[in-house]
């Protein structure tokens, strides 16, 4: 396995950043995932488009998005696998052992780990925690994960993969890593990013290739909904089966299943719209 560390390929072994990086010390730094199936990353230039939003929102030196891609590419050529998950970090690097940055350049580190596809259906609960949508870090994908990992951990213990958070509003706004979509009398609806949710690339696509519009949900909209799914780079789409306890009669459900379908053929016909 090689792993791109500040230039160059490297054995995991040699794969390491300092204990004083600001990723790690604090949580400052951006990432992305990317879907990579034999080879070939998904939607690369958006991904790296949004890596770039992220660093300028958390006001990180702007990345060399062709050195990103470059390291992307060599890592996939030199490590072959048919499905994985391609995982771009890139942070304050080597800083004092407080919140203040350093002077030394942020670090870029991209790493290829094998995944397996994910099934069709799933089930995910709701949290009592919130989103922040007027914070600093609202719509940034950054590495403060924290809550991330507290809520996925929930969600397992209840037999679940996913989490679903209100914002300060009691508003629905996202899962720990997916966009939330429901089907309502018909319509399919997905929060606005207003409500404080990650501009998912793949939500983004769902909702242009299927005809989604954004609306401002109350979390007990999650109750009323007649399909439930999740988008995320890895997921695609996959429908929810049961949310809190709660089987959804048909999972996927039509529009699910129809979106599921585009999805699959559109993402095929066009890796990087």
């Amino acid at each position: 396995m090689s792993i791109w560390v500040d230039g160059a390929l490297r054995e995991p072994a040699d794969a390491t950043v300092s204990v004083f990086d600001h990723g790690l010390t604090v949580g400052d730094g951006v990432f992305e995932t990317l879907k990579a199936t034999d080879g070939r990353a998904f939607a690369m230039t958006r991904h790296l488009e949004r890596l770039a939003r992220s660093a300028r929102g958390l006001g990180l030196p702007e990345p060399d998005l062709d050195e990103v891609a470059r390291a992307c590419e060599e890592v996939l050529a030199a490590n072959p696998m048919p499905f994985g998950r391609l995982r771009v970090t890139y942070t304050g690097g080597l800083s004092p052992l407080s919140s203040d940055r350093g002077e030394a350049g942020a670090t870029l580190v991209v790493a290829l780990g094998a995944a397996q596809p994910r099934p069709d259906t799933t089930a995910a609960i709701t949290v009592p925690w919130t989103r922040n949508e007027k914070g600093a870090l609202a719509g940034l994908k950054t590495t403060s994960y924290g809550e991330n990992v507290v809520a996925l951990a929930r969600a397992h213990e209840a037999g679940a993969s996913e989490a679903l958070f209100p914002n300060t509003q009691g508003r629905l706004c996202e899962g720990t890593g997916s966009n939330v979509f429901v089907v309502i009398d018909g319509q399919l609806l997905t929060p606005p990013l207003e409500s404080g949710c990650l501009a998912g690339i793949t939500r983004a696509l769902v909702a242009d290739w299927a005809g989604a519009r954004e609306a401002d949900l109350p979390m007990e909209a999650l109750a009323e909904a007649e399909e439930i799914f999740l988008t995320s780079s890895l997921r695609d789409v996959q429908a929810v089966r049961l949310l809190d306890g709660r089987a959804l009669p048909e999972a996927p459900g039509p529009v699910t299943a129809k979106a599921m379908r585009i999805f699959a053929e559109r993402s095929e016909a066009e890796p990087n719209p």
